[in-house]
């Protein structure tokens, strides 16, 4: 089977006779997505942020809410936390999550790729700061590190550009991708995340990328208020590689991160508490 060599993951090796041969079916993460959109009721959420906010004097968020929920399901559903590579399958060594945040809200605006990183023992709160923070930082800097990156891989000439990324798929099917090129970027995240209702939008399918190990894309869109019942509402929408679980299992998963999301009290409990199955199953 070959020596471990990747810095981000251990591969798993024992695998049944349809996942061994899943990424040899369907080769590209594009071909194998499956996708979903639901909409999640958040009248209880918005009460908590509201109070907490208030009491406290945070800068508590929707969307900090939404990637701790994630973080927290991610944890308790370590399947969802794997992505396959050179046709076998790995597990992350860590739970990351990424998303992109414009540097000012007009058409000419760069965008800043954001990469956090999760750890057991954090909790909304968290979050909420470290996201709060590592936007700031980036811009007041106007830029990050994965932007000069790429601003300067981008002034290559073209036919070095292909010869520069043809290698690093090499580097990516034999599990010897370089860590400094990976730090930092979405590709390499577990989640990508897109919060389209900062910008005003519904949410909507996004692809996942050949490119990088990402196996989870989600987009959020707008807050919505129905006058009739006087609940708030957000739309949600899923892209995932369907080889790395099966439907059971994203199923599952889905309404763990439901319960979590729509009970804010979990939220302030560290990623690693467990939720007892028989709340969501």
């Amino acid at each position: 089977m070959g020596k471990n060599k990747r810095f981000d993951a251990v591969r798993i090796k024992d695998l049944d006779g349809f996942h061994s041969i899943v990424p040899y079916i369907m080769p590209k993460r594009s071909e194998s997505e499956v996708s979903l959109t639901q909409e999640f009721d958040i009248t209880a959420l918005n009460k908590y942020i509201e109070e907490r906010n208030k009491e406290a004097g945070t800068n508590l968020k929707l969307f900090h809410c939404i990637a701790t929920a994630v973080a927290k399901t991610i944890y308790h559903r370590p399947l969802m936390n794997t992505f396959i590579a050179g046709k076998c399958f790995y597990k992350r060594n860590d739970i990351t999550l990424s998303f992109v945040a414009k540097q000012t809200f007009n058409d000419e605006a760069q965008e800043l790729l954001m990469f956090i990183k999760a750890k057991p023992e954090m909790n909304v709160n968290d979050f909420s700061k470290l996201i709060l923070g590592d936007v700031k930082t980036a811009r007041s800097k106007k830029t990050n590190d994965v932007g000069d990156l790429m601003d300067k891989v981008g002034k290559l000439p073209r036919f070095i550009l292909e010869i520069f990324f043809w290698l690093l798929r090499v580097f990516e099917y034999f599990g010897i991708y370089p860590k400094s090129l990976a730090a930092g970027d979405p590709n390499y995240s577990t989640v990508l995340m897109s919060n389209l209702g900062s910008i005003g939008s519904n949410s909507c399918y996004h692809h996942l990328s050949n490119f990088g190990t990402n196996s989870i894309m989600m987009t959020i869109g707008t807050i919505k208020h129905d006058e009739m019942t006087g609940k708030d509402s957000v739309e949600m929408t899923f892209t995932l590689d369907e080889r790395i679980a099966d439907g059971f299992y994203f199923a599952k998963s889905l309404r763990m991160f439901s319960y979590v999301f729509e009970n804010p009290t979990e939220l302030a409990e560290p990623i690693s508490k467990e939720v007892p199955e028989d709340l969501f199953k």
